[in-house]
């Protein structure tokens, strides 16, 4: 004779009766509406389908910096024009320190406009990507943001709009929209 909480084959005592069907462990939702695994059966998962306004905000930012590069990049080349002008009058008057201070400055002003030019093709590169980049453009925007508070700290006064910038381009694309936006299925 058995006893009904003897049999090995059946139902313990303190678990719930599954009916046939194979238990699933709970596992929480992620923010888009559906598990770890993928979206619950017979959901559609919750992308955002609409640059969220931060990721926006970021965009625009990264253009306003483009511009001001580009007001930059113009006021490096009318200097370098002013350089090489005072240089050829130095040679003139024969003066070896005047004429190597010339070349120094010359020299500056050229890794200067090269700089510039790089961080205004990436910032505009990057800007164009949003609407359908990835992670790469996300992640390429970061490093971009630190970049440009690092190299705009060593020219500080001057420097304090471009760091004020690449500090909130870095605070957008890092939030959780930003994270979202970047990282939806695109088809």
């Amino acid at each position: 004779m058995s006893y009904p909480n003897q049999n090995p084959y059946g139902q313990q005592p303190g678990q719930q009766p599954n009916y046939g069907y194979p238990q699933q462990p709970q596992q929480p939702m992620n923010p888009y509406g559906g598990y770890p695994g993928g979206p619950m059966p017979g959901m559609q998962p919750q992308y955002p389908t609409v640059m969220p306004g931060g990721v926006k905000a970021a965009r625009v930012l990264l253009f306003v910096l483009s511009g001001l590069n580009l007001i930059g990049l113009v006021l490096a080349v009318m200097g370098l024009g002013g350089v090489s002008k005072a240089s050829h009058e130095a040679t003139l008057d024969t003066a070896a320190d005047d004429i190597t201070a010339m070349n120094v400055g010359k020299g500056l002003l050229i890794a200067v406009i090269v700089i510039i030019v790089i961080f205004t093709a990436t910032a505009i590169t990057l800007a164009l990507q949003f609407a359908n980049g990835g992670s790469g453009v996300r992640v390429g925007t970061i490093v971009f943001g630190v970049a440009n508070i690092i190299l705009s700290l060593c020219t500080f006064p001057l420097g304090l709009v471009h760091t004020v910038l690449g500090v909130l381009v870095l605070v957008f694309v890092a939030k959780d929209e930003g994270n979202a936006w970047f990282n939806r299925p695109r088809y």
